[in-house]
């Protein structure tokens, strides 16, 4: 029934839309027939329907937090002992999404830190980067390159990855009847996608995200570019297509421990191979 996007990182995910500016959300919304991301804003179990001015400068976390710096504005101290115990107590304006949230709780969980340990911001996803702008929260949960951009625009710097902490994990899927696996169309489709995904993994950043640009046209190119390069260095797309039975358990102890899934579900029952060559 699924064929993978790779066997991702949790920071890997093409941004949401609503992490974006109004301008760069209005290019990336597109219509999608016919599909249902498994591992994205969906229960595993269900697939019901679905992370300058005067203040101090901050840092950031991808899919991602950015942490508030008592400093004066203008002036930027990186983290590098960054501990996630250093949440505990601390505002995070959290992206409160079905997946973002449960891979975020995920990671705080393998790093030792009970999420309710941590003084969550319900802000909606549309108005977090600006809040965050204005000065609220001391931390951020976002999607690249949204955090990126943030640290490009010295409001802050990244300090931590979500997709680190839990390492590869079953993310964005495709779906698909079993039916409809064993068609001509979707053979093509597949020969489509493992020449994209070849290329994505062969180009220099640089050259994905002249490609990419148009999707993005508020994010500054050479923040496009490291992002780029960054989740090429992570992992994030993975030469082979397939859903691994190991990223497969990962994704459903994320939703398990997140209690959007009631019980582990067999792998032969939700996975099945993507079309030969």
């Amino acid at each position: 029934m699924i064929i993978n996007a790779g066997e991702k990182t949790a920071d890997c995910n093409r941004p949401r839309t609503e992490h974006l500016p109004a301008r760069c959300r209005a290019h990336r919304q597109r219509e999608v027939r016919g599909s249902a991301g498994a591992g994205d804003e969906n229960s595993v179990e269900k697939q019901r329907a679905r992370v300058a001015g005067t203040h101090s400068m901050k840092a950031l976390i991808v899919m991602r937090l950015v942490r508030q710096k008592k400093v004066l504005a203008g002036y930027e101290t990186p983290d590098p002992a960054f501990d996630w115990a250093k949440l505990a107590g601390k505002q995070v304006l959290a992206d409160h999404g079905g997946q973002p949230l449960a891979m975020f709780k995920y990671a705080c969980h393998r790093r030792g830190l009970e999420y309710s340990k941590i003084v969550a911001l319900d802000v909606p996803s549309g108005q977090m980067d600006g809040a965050f702008r204005g000065g609220q929260g001391d931390y951020i949960h976002q999607q690249g390159p949204a955090p990126q951009q943030l640290e490009h625009d010295r409001v802050g710097h990244v300090v931590a990855s979500v997709g680190e902490a839990i390492g590869p994990v079953a993310f964005s899927s495709l779906a698909a009847t079993r039916a409809w696996l064993g068609t001509d169309m979707a053979k093509r489709f597949m020969r489509a996608y493992r020449k994209a995904r070849t290329w994505l993994l062969e180009t220099p950043a640089a050259k994905v995200a002249e490609a990419e640009a148009a999707f993005f046209p508020d994010i500054d190119r050479a923040v496009l570019t490291s992002t780029i390069a960054y989740y090429q260095k992570l992992g994030c797309w993975t030469p082979h297509v397939e859903i691994t039975r190991p990223a497969f358990e990962v994704a459903l102890d994320v939703f398990q421990h997140a209690g959007l899934i009631t019980k582990r579900h067999r792998y032969e029952d939700v996975v099945a191979a993507p079309p030969a060559a």
